[in-house]
C-alpha cells in the first residue's frame, strides 16, 4: 500500500443529518471532544455563556441557536482522520444541506427518542437514498422520558424504509435511564450524569452477572432481558454489505448530552463506514487512488472571517494529492487558478493546509470567479 493508499484508507468523511432540536450540534461538540479537537464541549443550550457550540458559529447561530452554515470539521480518532461536514437543520437552508451531501460518503441521522422520525429527517433521507448512502443512527436523549426503543426501530424501519440493525440498546429511560446494553460483546456502560461523571462515559462491565450492574439495574434487569429477547427476534443482524448499498443501519441509544453512547458510535463509523469513494463525471468514473488531484466546490461561503469580507469556497478533493502552491485547472473557465493559501477547517477556526487527501474539504479563497459545482483537476476536462 502506497502512502496516497494509506491515506485514503484512514479517511472518513461523513455528515449529521436530523430535525432541529434533536441534538445534533451537542453531539457534533461531543464527536469533536472525543476526537481531541477541542478541549470544553459548549452545548446549545448555554448561551448565557461565551462558549458557543463550536459548529454554530456566525452571528445568526449564535442568537437563533440553530447551525446555519455547514462548517467543517477535521479531526483524529484512532488513527483516522475524519471529516465531519456541518449540515444545517432549519429548513429555510435546505439547498445547502442537500449540497453537502454529495460531499460525503456516509451520514449519521440524529433521532430525539421521545419525537421520533420528524419531517425533516425525511426529506434529508430521501436525498441520501439517491445516492445509497450508507447510514449509521443515534437516537438521542435517552437520560429524559421517550418512546420505548422497539417503538421507534419500527418506525425508523417503516417510515425511512430502512432496516435497523442495533448495536446498543438503552437500559431503561429518563430517570430510570441505567445505561446501555452492547448486543454484540454482551458488556454494560452504566449511566453516570454529566454532574456525577467527567468523562460523562459511564464504566463498562463484562455483562448483566456483573454484581456492580446487578446492583444498578435492580429490577429493571428483567425488562431488559424480555426486550433482548424481542429484539433477537425482530431486530436483524448487522451485515456491512447491506451497509455500505444503503439498505440497513446500525444504531445506537445514548445522550449526546452526557455524551453517554458516543463513543460506541465514533468506532463504529471509523470501523464499518466507508472510506473515500469512486466519484461519476459525466465522461468516467474517478477512483479516489488516481495519482492526479481532483475535486469538486460543493458550496460558497461568505464572512467566515468577521475581520475581513471574504468569500470561500469548498471543495471536496475526490483523487490524489493536494498540495500547498500547485495550481489546479478550473474546468469550468479553462485555465488554471493560483491556489496560494488553501484552507483546512474547525468551524471558524481555519489554518493553512500543506496537503490534503481524498475525503478532505479545502477552502479556496474565491473572488467571484469560483462556483458551485465547479470542478477542479490536473488539466483533464472532467465535469
Amino acid at each position: 500500500m502506497n502512502e496516497l493508499e494509506r491515506q485514503i484508507a484512514r479517511r472518513r468523511t461523513f455528515a449529521i443529518i436530523s430535525h432541529p432540536d434533536a441534538g445534533k450540534t451537542t453531539l457534533t461538540e461531543k464527536l469533536l471532544l472525543f476526537g481531541g479537537a477541542i478541549q470544553t464541549a459548549g452545548t446549545v443550550k448555554a448561551r448565557k455563556s461565551a462558549r458557543h457550540a463550536t459548529s454554530d458559529w456566525m452571528a445568526i447561530e449564535q442568537q437563533r441557536g440553530i447551525s446555519v452554515t455547514s462548517s467543517v470539521m477535521q479531526f483524529e480518532y484512532r488513527d483516522h482522520v475524519v471529516n465531519l461536514l456541518d449540515t444545517p437543520g432549519h429548513e429555510d437552508f435546505s439547498e445547502d444541506t442537500y449540497r453537502t451531501l454529495t460531499a460525503v460518503d456516509s451520514a449519521l441521522m440524529v433521532i430525539d427518542a421521545a419525537k421520533g422520525v420528524e419531517s425533516r429527517t425525511r426529506q434529508l433521507m430521501e436525498v441520501c437514498r439517491l445516492r445509497d448512502t450508507p447510514i449509521l443512527t443515534f437516537i438521542n436523549k435517552l437520560d429524559r422520558e421517550g418512546r420505548e426503543g422497539i417503538e421507534l426501530l419500527d418506525e425508523i424501519e417503516q417510515v425511512l424504509g430502512i432496516r435497523c440493525a442495533p448495536v446498543t440498546w438503552p437500559i431503561g429511560m429518563g430517570r430510570n435511564f441505567r445505561g446501555i446494553y452492547h448486543l454484540e460483546t454482551g458488556r454494560v456502560r452504566l449511566f453516570e450524569s454529566r454532574q456525577a461523571a467527567k468523562s460523562g462515559e459511564g464504566e463498562l462491565h463484562e455483562g448483566l452477572d456483573d454484581p456492580q450492574v446487578a446492583q444498578a439495574l435492580g429490577p429493571l434487569r428483567e425488562a431488559l432481558e424480555e426486550e433482548l429477547e424481542l429484539v433477537a427476534g425482530a431486530g436483524h443482524a448487522f451485515d456491512r454489505d447491506d451497509f455500505l448499498a444503503g439498505r440497513l443501519t446500525p444504531v445506537f441509544f445514548g445522550s449526546a448530552l452526557n455524551s453517554f453512547g458516543v463513543r460506541e458510535l465514533l468506532d463504529c463509523l471509523v470501523e464499518q463506514a466507508p472510506p473515500p469513494q469512486p466519484r461519476a463525471t459525466t465522461s468516467r468514473t474517478v477512483e479516489p487512488q488516481e495519482e492526479r488531484f481532483t475535486g469538486f466546490v460543493f458550496k460558497i461561503q461568505a464572512n467566515m472571517d468577521p475581520n475581513h469580507r471574504d468569500r470561500m469556497a469548498f471543495l471536496r478533493v475526490v483523487s490524489g494529492r493536494y498540495r500547498k502552491g500547485m495550481k489546479p485547472f478550473q474546468v469550468r473557465l479553462g485555465k488554471k487558478v493560483q491556489s496560494t493559501a488553501a484552507m483546512s477547517f474547525l468551524a471558524s477556526e481555519r489554518e493553512h493546509t500543506e496537503e490534503a487527501f481524498p475525503g478532505d474539504v479545502i477552502g479556496l479563497h474565491n473572488h467571484g470567479t469560483i462556483r458551485i459545482g465547479d470542478t477542479f483537476t490536473e488539466g483533464e476536462e472532467l465535469k
